[in-house]
Parts: C-alpha cells; sequence; structure tokens
C-alpha cells in the first residue's frame, strides 16, 4: 500500500494487508517448496541461535523472516540487540575481528521514532543485520511503524524451544 502510494495510487484499499500476504506466502511456500523450505528455515534459525549464544551480553532478540518461518533462499538474519551503549557491541566485532557496516534505521519503541544503529555483518556466509537499541528499549513494545504492528521477537531460550519443537534439537 505504500509504495502504491508513492506511486500515485489514491485508493488501496483494495490491495492485500500485511496479514493476507503473509498467509498466500505461507500457501505458496507449502505448496511449491515443501522440502527445501523447511530444512532453509532450520537452517537459519541454528545460525541465528549461534550468533545469540555469541552475542549474549548484548540480549539478544530473534526477529523478522527467520522467525516467522517466511525466510527465503536469500533471506538474513534479523537481530534486536540492547547493550549499554552501541559501541559495546561495535568494539565486541571489532576484538573478534568480525567485518560489519554501520548505518542508522529509523526504528519505532513504544509510541515514539528513534534512530537505532543498524550492523550489517555476514556470518558463516549468512548475511546478520543487528539492530542496536538502548538498553532501557528492551521491555518497550516494538512495532514496525508509529501505529503500526508489535514486532514479533524471540531470546535464546524461546528461540531454543521453537528449534525443538519444529525441528528437533539444535
Amino acid at each position: 500500500r505504500k509504495a502504491a502510494r508513492q506511486l500515485g495510487a489514491t485508493d488501496t484499499h483494495a490491495l492485500p494487508g500485511n496479514d493476507e500476504i503473509e498467509r498466500a506466502l505461507r500457501d505458496y511456500l507449502s505448496v511449491y517448496q515443501s522440502e527445501e523450505h523447511p530444512e532453509r528455515v532450520r537452517e537459519l534459525r541454528a545460525t541465528a541461535l549461534a550468533v545469540m549464544r555469541e552475542l549474549e551480553q548484548f540480549s539478544p532478540y530473534l526477529t523478522g523472516p527467520v522467525l516467522k518461518g517466511l525466510a527465503g533462499p536469500y533471506t538474513g538474519i534479523e537481530l534486536q540487540l540492547f547493550p549499554d551503549s552501541a559501541k559495546e557491541v561495535e568494539i565486541f566485532l571489532l576484538n573478534r575481528d568480525i567485518p560489519f557496516e554501520s548505518s542508522d534505521a529509523r526504528r519505532y519503541t513504544g509510541d515514539r521514532a528513534r534512530s537505532a544503529t543498524v550492523l550489517a555483518l555476514d556470518w558463516a556466509g549468512v548475511p546478520v543485520r543487528l539492530s542496536v537499541f538502548d538498553s532501557r528499549d528492551e521491555r518497550v513494545t516494538l512495532k514496525t511503524s508509529q501505529a503500526g504492528k508489535i514486532i514479533d521477537r524471540a531470546a535464546i531460550a524461546e528461540l531454543t524451544q521453537l528449534i525443538a519443537r519444529e525441528h528437533g534439537q539444535p
């Protein structure tokens, strides 16, 4: 809908919402990628768990398509981190010779927009994006937009349970 509005379309009510698109994507994946898709999701979740364990001191949470089980062949891992300082994460990565690129992005915490540092890196051949928030934001509702949907997320324990339930032990 946002893209349609940017292209000048005024009536976007007939377009599908995110929930409808997600259902259609799940249907497509179950029909056309019934064997390879669950394996890809399992691999990405296992990699995400390894990254999260390495970054455990920064209170990591998995979000996005890997958590939802909608990851495609080129999907990266999206993590949220809540350190005392964004610099701590950068120093952590530098000390371990893990190259990364840093940028800023708008993220929505509670009822306000704020700038968050986003660190992009490669972990065992998988792109990983770390959205770094203030440690106080860990208990605040994070949303897709100021008035948008709440972002689902899973901590290490929750992801471990999800992997065990859906894929067998990691």
